[in-house]
C-alpha cells in the first residue's frame, strides 16, 4: 500500500544548540527569521512591537471584526498544548521548534503560532512540566517511566494526548533510523507507513531512508514516489540536490532521468543540480557500462569526454572504454583505453586495450601490454592467456622472441591452459620443429584429455615423424569419437615430403578464440573446440541402413586426381563415395554430378544426396541445399539432410556472431528431429551472449545432468558472465 505524504514546510530534524544569548530579545530575532518562513503572516507583528514580556498569561489568536448584529456564538477552537514550542525555543533549537509550529499547523488548521514562543505559560503542574522537559531534550523512555510512575501514584491522572502522540512519533523515528541503520528495510517500510506525519519535507532524513528501503527491496517505483515527493514539495536547496544524489545511486537510468526533469533554476537563472552533472554524467556511463541495454544520452557521453580533455583523468577514459567495448564499439574502445593508458597505466586500462587490440586482430601487441598486469585479476588473466592463444594461431606464425616464448610458455604451465598449449605445439609445427609440437600436444592432453584437436595434432605429428606406434595408440584411444583420427593413416593429407606441416585452419585446427570481455574469454576458446566437433557431427553420412548402395567402398580406385566428366553415371557415383572416403568432398560434388545426368531415378537420387553431403563436408551449407532438391529423397533421407543443413546453418550463424539467427535455425531443426547435446550447448551459448543468462543456465544445466563436460564448462561460464564482470572504476 503506498505511503502517505503530507505536504509540511521544513527542514531536517536536528538539534542545534544555540548557546550564549544575553537576553530574550536575541533569541527572539533570530527564531523570527525562523518565522518568516514557517508562519509568514505572523513576521511583521514579532518583529516590531508587541513581543510578550514575563507577565503575558495567554496566546493572541486573531479575531473577526465586529459586526453591527451579534454573531452567534462562535466554536471555541480546540485546545492546543504549546508547551513543546517554549521549550525548543529556551533552547534555541530552531529547527525542532519549525518542525513543531509545522506539526501543528497540520493538526489545528485555524491554530495560529504564537508571536513569542518565550512567553508560553508554564504548566501548573511541576511534574508534566518535568515531562515536557524531558521529551524536548530527547529522553523518551525517562518521559515513559515518569508517565508509569505518576500514573501508579495517581490512578485518576492521565498524561495530554499531544504528549503521548509526540512521544510516539519521536519513538517511532529512532525505531526507523536504527532498522535503517541495520538494513532491516521492511521494518523502515512498516514503521514509516504507520507513522504518516514522519513522511514529510520537515523530516527529509526519514524520507531518504524510506526511499532507500523500497530501493533496496526491489520496489523502485515506490522509492521514485518517495524521491519525487521530494522534488515536487521540498524547496531546501542542499536537500533537493542530496535526494537526486541519493536516488541515482539507488533508481536506474530512465527513473533518475525523470527526476532529473523536476530541476529548479535559482534566482540567477543557473540549474539547481549543475554542480552534479559531472558526477551523475559518470555514473550514467558506468551504468550503461554494466547494462547494454541501456542508451546513455549522447549529452552524458559529450561531458564525460570534454572531462577527460580538461582534467585528463584516466578514471573517466577508462569508463568510456568499457562503456563502448560492452556495445562493441571496438575502434572507440581502444581509443579511450590507449587514453586511459597513456594517462596511468593500470590493470584496468591494460585489460580493456588488450581485448580491444585482440578483435583488430594484434594479439602480439595485447600480450606485451598486458603481461605485466596479467595477475591483477583472473579476468586480466583469462584476457592475457586469449591474447597469447590467439598470438600464436596468427598464420602465417609470427616469428616470436626467445623472451617472448618463454614468458607465455611459463604462464601456461603456470596456470594449466590447455588452449594455449595446444597452439604451442601448432606453431611448433609451422616452424617445422615436430618434437616440440609433440611435447605441447601432450601436455594439452595431460591438462585435458577430452580434448581432441589437442588428440588430433599429436597424432599428425607422430605421423610425420614415423612413429607408427603412437598414432595406433591414439586411434586406440579415440575410437568412435573422432572420425578424422580414425581415418589418419587412409589421407594423404600429411604427405612425407610436406614442407609446411601446419594443417588447413578448417581441417586440422580449432578457430582460434574470438575476442570477448572479460569472463567469456576462455569460453569462447572452449566454444571453438566444441563447434569444431559440432561441425564433423553435422556433416557425417547417414547410417547405413539408410546409406545408398556403393559399388566401390575401398581407396585404392580413385586416389588419383581425374576429370569425371567422361565417367558414366554409375562409375562417377562410385567415385563420388569413394572420394567421401578420403574426405576430398569438392572432387566428390563434382563426380556426383556427373551422376545426376542419369536417366535412372535411383541413380539420380543417390547422386543428389551424395552431391548434398559433399557440400556439406565442405562448409557449402547453401551449395548443399540446392543439390538436395535436384532428385526427391526417400523421408529419411530428406530428413537428415534438412537436419544437417540447418545445423550448418546454426553453426555458421553463431560463427559469424548472428545469434539470434542461429537460435533461429536451431529452433527450425528442433521442430523435426531431437536436439543433440552438442547443439543444445550451441544453443547455451547463443543465449548467454545475448545476455539471456537465465535461459542459457537452463539449457547448461539440463545437458550437465547427462555428465556433458562442455556444458558443465558452460554452467561456470555463464555464472561468470553474470557474476564477476569486473568494476573498471
Amino acid at each position: 500500500m503506498k505511503f502517505p505524504l503530507i505536504a509540511f514546510a521544513g527542514v531536517t530534524v536536528a538539534a542545534v544548540g544555540i548557546a550564549g544569548f544575553a537576553d530574550g530579545d536575541q533569541l527572539r530575532e533570530r527564531l523570527g527569521n525562523m518565522i518568516d518562513r514557517t508562519a509568514p503572516e505572523l513576521s511583521a507583528t514579532f518583529r516590531g512591537e508587541g513581543a510578550r514580556g514575563s507577565g503575558g498569561a495567554g496566546t493572541e489568536f486573531a479575531q473577526a471584526e465586529p459586526a453591527e448584529t451579534k454573531p452567534a456564538p462562535a466554536e471555541q477552537p480546540p485546545a492546543v498544548d504549546e508547551s513543546a514550542l517554549r521549550y525548543f525555543a529556551s533552547k534555541g533549537d530552531t529547527a525542532r521548534l519549525q518542525a513543531e509550529i509545522s506539526r501543528l499547523r497540520a493538526l489545528y488548521p485555524d491554530w495560529t503560532p504564537p508571536k513569542d514562543p518565550l512567553a508560553v505559560p508554564r504548566n501548573k503542574d511541576d511534574g508534566l512540566e518535568a515531562m515536557w522537559r524531558l521529551y524536548a531534550e530527547g529522553r523518551y523512555a525517562e518521559v515513559r517511566r515518569a508517565i508509569a510512575e505518576r500514573q501508579a501514584g495517581d490512578a485518576g491522572w492521565q498524561p495530554p494526548a499531544d504528549l503521548i502522540e509526540r512521544l510516539e512519533v519521536a519513538e517511532a523515528r529512532a525505531r526507523l533510523v536504527n532498522a535503517s541503520d541495520l538494513k532491516q528495510y521492511e521494518t523502515v517500510i512498516e514503521v514509516g507507513a504507520g507513522t504518516p506525519s514522519l513522511l514529510t519535507c520537515s523530516e527529509i532524513d526519514i524520507l531518504w531512508r524510506v526511499a532507500e528501503a523500497f530501493a533496496e527491496t526491489n520496489r523502485s517505483g515506490r522509492a521514485r514516489d518517495a524521491y519525487l515527493y521530494i522534488l515536487k514539495n521540498c524547496d531546501d536547496g542542499p536537500e533537493r540536490l542530496a535526494t537526486v544524489q541519493k536516488a541515482a545511486a539507488l533508481l536506474p537510468y530512465a527513473t533518475v532521468q525523470e527526476l532529473l526533469s523536476y530541476e529548479k533554476s535559482n534566482a540567477a537563472g543557473a540549474l539547481e543540480f549543475e554542480s552534479i552533472r559531472d558526477d551523475l554524467a559518470r555514473r550514467f556511463v558506468a551504468e550503461g557500462e554494466r547494462d547494454a541495454t541501456i542508451e546513455v544520452d549522447p549529452k552524458y557521453l559529450r561531458r564525460l569526454e570534454r572531462l577527460v580533455e580538461t582534467e585528463k583523468a584516466a578514471s573517466d577514459a577508462l569508463l568510456l572504454g568499457w562503456y563502448q567495448l560492452r556495445r562493441k564499439n571496438m575502434a572507440a574502445a581502444e581509443q579511450w583505453f590507449r587514453s586511459a593508458y597513456e594517462k596511468q597505466e593500470s590493470a584496468s586500462a591494460a585489460q580493456g586495450l588488450a581485448l580491444a587490440l585482440i578483435d583488430r586482430k594484434a594479439p602480439e601487441e595485447a600480450e606485451r601490454v598486458l603481461y605485466p598486469w596479467r595477475d591483477a585479476s583472473a579476468e586480466a588473466h583469462a584476457t592475457y592467456m586469449a591474447a597469447t592463444a590467439n598470438l600464436l594461431a596468427i598464420e602465417p606464425p609470427v616469428p616470436l622472441s626467445g623472451d617472448v616464448l618463454r614468458r607465455i610458455a611459463a604462464e601456461t604451465v603456470k596456470v594449466r591452459d590447455p588452449a594455449t598449449a595446444q597452439q604451442f605445439g601448432w606453431y611448433a609445427r609451422a616452424l617445422g620443429q615436430p618434437q616440440t609440437a609433440l611435447q605441447w600436444f601432450a601436455t594439452a592432453l595431460r591438462w585435458k584429455p577430452d580434448d581432441e584437436p589437442s588428440a588430433y595434432g599429436l597424432a599428425i605429428t607422430r605421423h610425420q615423424v614415423g612413429d607408427a606406434a603412437g598414432v595406433a595408440e591414439i586411434q586406440r584411444l579415440w575410437a568412435g569419437r573422432s572420425e578424422r583420427i580414425a581415418r589418419l593413416g587412409e589421407t594423404e593429407e600429411t604427405a612425407e615430403n610436406e614442407t609446411l606441416p601446419m594443417p588447413e585452419p578448417a581441417k586440422e585446427r580449432p578457430k582460434t578464440a574470438e575476442p570477448r570481455p572479460a569472463v567469456s574469454i576462455e569460453a569462447a576458446r572452449r566454444e571453438a573446440i566444441s563447434r569444431e566437433a559440432i561441425r564433423r557431427e553435422a556433416v557425417r553420412p547417414a547410417p547405413a541402413s539408410t546409406a545408398p548402395r556403393r559399388i566401390v567402398r575401398g581407396v585404392a580406385g580413385c586416389r588419383t586426381t581425374l576429370d569425371p566428366s567422361g565417367l558414366s553415371p554409375e562409375t562417377a557415383l562410385a567415385r563420388g563415395w569413394c572420394l567421401m572416403d578420403l574426405n576430398r568432398p569438392i572432387e566428390a560434388a563434382d563426380a556426383f554430378a556427373v551422376a545426376l545426368r542419369a536417366p535412372a531415378s535411383r541413380l539420380r537420387q543417390d547422386a543428389a544426396y551424395g552431391q548434398s553431403l559433399a557440400y556439406l563436408r565442405a562448409g557449402l551449407t547453401n551449395k548443399a541445399a540446392v543439390a538436395a532438391t535436384k532428385s526427391p529423397q526417400s523421408r529419411a533421407r530428406a530428413v537428415e539432410l534438412q537436419t544437417a543443413i540447418l545445423a550448418d546453418r546454426a553453426i555458421a550463424a553463431f560463427d559469424a556472431g548472428r545469434y539470434r539467427e542461429a537460435l533461429l535455425y536451431l529452433d527450425q531443426r528442433s521442430r523435426i528431429a531431437s536436439e543433440r547435446t552438442d547443439l543444445m550447448v550451441l544453443r547455451g551459448y547463443a543465449y548467454m551472449n545475448l545476455k539471456r543468462f537465465a535461459e542459457a543456465k537452463r539449457i547448461f544445466e539440463a545437458v550437465a545432468a547427462t555428465g556433458n563436460s562442455d556444458a558443465l564448462r558452460g554452467v561456470a561460464d555463464v555464472n561468470a558472465a553474470q557474476e564477476i564482470w569486473p568494476r573498471k572504476f
